[in-house]
């Protein structure tokens, strides 16, 4: 196959919030894969940085500055990618922000924000990609999200509310693709603790620096596994031991789990690092600079996840299980 055929054959991908954390990380790991990535976000030397990423991958990028939070901007980046780079196959809507507070100190402006960029940035990006993806009865869209799409925690109301609302539209527009035998597949990826930018750049109330609740995991295995979900056809992805714990706690002892995260919730989420008040946030305007795919905290976080690894192969895992029961019935038949 010439580079030419190559270039043709390579699949598109679109990757929202994609110059930090998880995003850029996803991002790169398209483009390991030869994909051409349209990468949609606010901040000009963030989306610099993500094609210098993608482009030292193995793919080939085009930055679309975009607000997520604005539907006709997300049209017009979607319309701006497939003519330069072809028929989008995969959309991943991973853009989000955060403010880091107690529920009496949120202004109403600043849960509409984040409800806007995180929930209806959702939207707009999946009502965009489906109107182009039905047509060819086929594509990919995969959910950024978080086990606090479940389970709501302190300090966090703003954030939780939003990954609950997506959880709800992505399980609604389920039902609507399974009725219409649609060809387009749609996954949810639930992630842990991840460390990215956001600790340094997000809006807080707290005159603490925050930080991911430990186990922290690394962007690239929340990467890896938006890779392998839009590939796979599965409904849900859970990413680490601590989001399959915090999301089955929830569903099977709630009343236990509100009572350890009103002890531990708390302190959990900040950290010893030195902390301006004053810092910049990027809540309504991207914070100069290239943030890059990882936060503060590389030396405590991890870089793979064998809970992961497990899920991803769970059938061949259960196949090997069953048949290593069958030989040892037989063997047990044969010895009787």
């Amino acid at each position: 196959m010439n580079a030419a055929t190559e270039e043709l054959s390579a699949e598109v991908v679109v990757v929202t919030g994609a110059t930090s954390g998880v995003g850029r990380a996803t991002a790169k790991e398209f483009a390991k894969h030869g994909a051409r990535v349209g990468l949609l976000a606010r901040s000009d030397d963030g989306l610099d940085g993500a094609v210098e990423d993608v482009e030292a991958a193995g793919g080939r990028a085009l930055a679309v500055e975009t607000d997520v939070t604005d539907y006709e901007q997300v049209e017009a980046a979607a319309e701006e990618i497939e003519s330069e780079l072809g028929p989008i196959d995969v959309w991943v809507n991973n853009a989000m922000t955060t403010v880091f507070s107690r529920v009496p100190d949120l202004d109403p402006e600043e849960y509409e924000r984040v409800t806007d960029v995180n929930y209806h940035g959702t939207v707009y990006g999946t009502q965009v990609a489906i109107d182009r993806m039905r047509e060819r009865d086929e594509g990919s869209i995969v959910q950024v999200g978080s086990a606090l799409a479940y389970r709501g925690i302190p300090l966090q109301s703003a954030y939780c509310g939003s990954k609950h609302a997506i959880q709800g539209f992505t399980e609604s527009l389920r039902t609507e693709l399974l009725h219409d035998d649609s060809g387009i597949e749609l996954t949810m990826v639930q992630l842990p603790a991840v460390n990215t930018p956001q600790f340094e750049h997000s809006r807080s109330h707290i005159d603490e620096h925050p930080q991911p609740v430990p186990p922290i995991y690394q962007p690239e295995v929340a990467a890896d596994a938006v890779y392998w979900a839009a590939h796979h056809q599965r409904r849900e992805l859970y990413v680490g031991r601590p989001a399959v714990k915090t999301i089955w706690g929830n569903k099977l002892v709630p009343s236990f789990v509100a009572e350890f995260l009103a002890r531990t919730g708390f302190d959990s989420q900040f950290s010893d690092l030195p902390y301006d008040p004053d810092r910049p946030d990027n809540l309504f305007s991207p914070v100069p600079g290239d943030p890059g795919a990882h936060g503060a905290f590389d030396d405590r976080a991890v870089s793979n996840s064998l809970q992961l690894e497990l899920s991803k192969n769970r059938r061949e895992i259960g196949a090997g299980a069953v048949l290593g029961l069958l030989a040892l019935v037989i063997a047990w038949v044969s010895d009787g």
